[in-house]
């Protein structure tokens, strides 16, 4: 499925062999992790209703569709089997309420997983769980048939064939093509009478899901009301969820605290910035306060596509200019998390292979920014006026060959404190070198529709989340643009549209590798190479920051990991 956005020669190959080589692997055990009021079961009550905040009710329960968000992962995650769940680390971990095993059995002459179900998966109607729900999901999500409107079709369009195997527990998956990210496969898992037709996969599960087979089954969505309600399944099989209701709550973010102290929530997230008033009500003891690294971060894009940054030194130059570290410490240093700068496009610091190429870029110093402008044909100018919104502090430079002040158009989501505030810190650190910025700050509904899709900006700061899987869901985001009929370019996700016919070849390698060590020297290798385009500059790995009522229990900052739905419930008195 699509992945949501949460708003020279010598010197260049020596650039990325020391990226590579001269980094340490592993991960970082200071990002590790989640922090979650973990509580023994039988220390939680049976029953009670949780009221959940999330930024919106979903506009699709199919996670296969574009319209898909947030929010539509955390339904499915509550009712509907996920083969493969996440641990902190972002690591697939077998779910043995749905899996008694899952392997590779062969791997020529062509790759074959077979998947052994539990005797006790069965849907909410009383189906069992069956070869035929992956049969019906391959067909669907193959991309061979254009009645579905899927997203995306990464994996299930390598898969040759889906049939039963030694009996109707067994699923035999044999791949046309090999696929390192099988796992990534059949997570979330709809019934075949979702997925059987196009009518069924298009319309049918948009409000509401015909079967469920998970801890919770899907009561009530009521855009009107601005919940979605989930309800204890009675059919389930495993651990019987404490809760009996869990009510996703669309709250703003600014509403949240004032619900959170009325008993209307019990959960919510909210920006870094809200941290300090948090910590007033958390000292009051009116709140629970938890925090950890997202699996997600925030950075710097650079539209390669129009005006000044076609220009790889221009890139460069303003990636030079660019001070990660202070940025890092102004965000994260205030929770108490460790203030690194992310090092990596397709890693997070908690993931194993996770190193830091960002050397590619070379050393942050504005003198190299300047001698690289310098290059580029943009030399000092006389002041003049800025215009209205434009950072015109320090010198300014014009174009000798056009003679056009060098003015990037930067765009901001309106409704991040945190994003507004590194924002501004980049405009100053670009005034420096005489890059002006002019900031726009646009309304988060058409943040991404209306100006980064378009390609309406030259410098834009928002975030892209992790994966477990980079070969496959990262490649979409550096794929290189390709040339439509009509003259227009296809980007994928690709909003800076800078790519290279080598970061492509290396990320469908590593999608093809099954070695796990090969292929990440394979991503290692891919993501030096887009260090060095210079066109996404991570600068940190977002911070998790949640409240919860004193009395909730097994919930909280998750990081990478999956909830364990069942388990979430309020602590007994």
């Amino acid at each position: 499925m699509a992945r949501s956005v949460t708003l020279t020669g010598t010197a260049l190959t020596a650039a990325l062999a020391l990226a590579v080589a001269g980094c340490s692997s592993g991960p970082d055990d200071s990002a590790a992790g989640t922090d979650i009021a973990t509580a023994p079961r039988d220390s939680v009550r049976d029953g009670g209703t949780l009221r959940w905040a999330v930024d919106s009710v979903p506009a699709t329960l199919n996670a296969f569709q574009a319209a898909a968000d947030d929010t539509t992962a955390l339904v499915t995650g509550a009712v509907l089997p996920v083969l493969f769940r996440l641990d902190g680390r972002g690591r697939p971990q077998r779910d043995a309420d749905y899996l008694e095993s899952a392997e590779v059995v062969d791997t020529a002459p062509k790759q074959v997983v077979t998947y052994r179900l539990n005797p006790k998966a069965r849907w909410s109607d009383g189906r069992a769980v069956t070869a035929a729900d992956f049969t019906a999901q391959w067909k669907a999500l193959s991309g061979r048939d254009d009645a579905y409107w899927t997203a995306r079709n990464a994996g299930y369009d390598r898969i040759a064939s889906v049939r039963p195997g030694k009996d109707a527990r067994e699923v035999r998956v044999t791949f046309a093509r090999p696929y390192a990210d099988w796992q990534s496969l059949f997570s979330p898992l709809y019934p075949a009478s979702v997925t059987g037709t196009a009518t069924a996969f298009n319309e049918g599960a948009r409000y509401n899901l015909p079967a469920s087979a998970g801890p919770f089954s899907v009561g009530v969505v009521s855009a009107r009301a601005g919940t979605v309600t989930l309800v204890r399944n009675r059919s389930w099989w495993g651990d019987r969820a404490k809760l009996d209701a869990l009510v996703l709550a669309a709250v703003p973010r600014a509403k949240r605290p004032a619900a959170l102290a009325a008993g209307t929530l019990d959960m919510a997230a909210f920006e870094p910035a809200s941290y300090a008033a948090l910590r007033k009500q958390e000292k009051a003891k009116k709140l629970v306060l938890r925090k950890t690294a997202e699996a997600a971060y925030s950075q710097l894009a650079l539209n390669g596509a129009s005006g000044a940054l076609v220009d790889e030194r221009v890139r460069h130059a303003v990636a030079r200019a660019i001070d990660r570290q202070a940025i890092a410490d102004a965000v994260l240093k205030p929770l108490g998390l460790p203030a690194k700068p992310l090092g990596n496009h397709l890693l997070l610091a908690s993931q194993e292979g996770y190193a830091d190429h960002s050397s590619a870029l070379g050393s942050v110093s504005a003198s190299s920014a300047q001698a690289l402008l310098a290059d580029a044909g943009w030399k000092p100018a006389k002041m003049q006026p800025a215009g209205e919104g434009a950072n015109a502090a320090g010198p300014a430079l014009h174009s000798v060959r056009t003679g056009k002040l060098l003015t990037l158009r930067f765009l901001l989501p309106e409704s991040s404190r945190t994003l507004d505030r590194v924002g501004a810190r980049i405009a100053r650190m670009l005034a420096r070198i005489g890059v002006r910025t002019e900031i726009t700050r646009v309304a988060d509904d058409s943040f991404f529709r209306d100006h980064v899709a378009s390609g309406d900006f030259d410098l834009a700061l928002y975030s892209w989340p992790g994966t477990a899987y980079p070969a496959t869901d990262d490649h979409p985001i550096f794929a290189k643009p390709e040339p439509a009929a009509d003259g227009t370019l296809t980007v994928k996700q690709n909003y800076t549209r800078v790519g290279t016919d080598r970061i492509d070849q290396l990320l469908d390698q590593a999608a093809a590798e099954l070695d796990p060590s090969a292929a990440r020297d394979l991503t290692a290798r891919a993501d030096a190479r887009i260090w060095a385009a210079a066109a996404s500059i991570p600068l940190y790995q977002r911070p998790q920051l949640v409240a919860l009522r004193p009395s909730v229990a097994n919930a909280g900052a998750f990081g990478f990991a999956t909830p364990r739905y069942q388990d979430i419930g309020f602590r007994k008195q």
